[in-house]
């Protein structure tokens, strides 16, 4: 079975407040904006390189909980069946989030960060990457 592709990266990263932190990444740094999905803003780091700020509170806000790996693909089913094949369990299987227009999967990796396979359903979706 052949892997297939990945066309972006994201990092996502848990704030206690999306507003100090979309002025920290976004004017502070001078990243643009590739999509604010309202909960989550995602900024373009380099060329297929995001960085995603998401507002979370009490524990699910700590650095040890809030990082989230995320390989963007449009074969995320693929992802699924070739790791799988491989004996690589998933904590979900590939489901629709339709809070974030997203579809995805997650797992994790050997040390414990969440590893999540994404597509965005999205048209918003930075249109300047396809």
């Amino acid at each position: 079975m052949e892997r297939p592709p990945i066309s972006e990266h994201i990092t996502f990263v848990y704030v206690p407040d999306l507003k100090v932190a979309a002025r920290f990444y976004g004017e502070w740094l001078g990243l643009p904006l590739a999509l604010d999905q309202g909960g989550c803003r995602i900024y373009r780091a380099a060329a297929e390189s995001y960085i995603g700020v998401c507002q979370r509170q009490g524990a699910d806000a700590s650095p040890k909980q809030g990082v989230i790996l995320t390989l963007v693909s449009e074969d995320v089913d693929g992802w699924y069946a070739f790791l799988s094949a491989q004996g690589v369990l998933f904590e979900t299987p590939p489901q629709i989030n339709t809070t974030y227009g997203i579809y995805h999967c997650f797992l994790r990796d050997p040390a414990g960060y969440l590893v999540e396979i994404q597509r965005f359903l999205n048209p918003d979706w930075d249109q300047s990457v396809r």
